[in-house]
């Protein structure tokens, strides 16, 4: 898989995990809502479930980032590797992650 495929399937996979941050916090705001209507103990049960999901997910899409610049970096490095056992003095492309 080319460097280019691996970073469209992670963000891919980043685009994906953040639109399920955004429906959970669609729910929570939902069920914040409707938390007067449903009794006070359901809600905080839903509450503290949807804030450990999000907190889940959240935690997920920051290991997916880190992954991703790992993964650009080694590629980089391969690259490099590469080029310099062809004997290739030319630089290797920005991987976009210096800075």
């Amino acid at each position: 898989m080319s460097g280019e495929s691996e970073g469209s399937a992670l963000d891919l996979a980043v685009r994906r995990l953040e639109r399920a941050v955004a429906s959970l916090e669609s729910r929570m705001t939902a069920k914040t809502a409707d938390s007067d209507a449903d009794g006070g103990d359901l809600f905080d049960q839903d509450h503290a479930r949807l804030n450990a999901e999000l907190d889940a997910s959240r935690a997920r899409e920051k290991a997916l980032e880190e992954a991703g610049a790992q993964a650009s970096e080694a590629l980089g490095r391969a690259i490099a590797e590469i080029r310099a056992a062809l004997g290739d003095d030319a630089p290797a492309p920005s991987t976009g992650t210096e800075g």
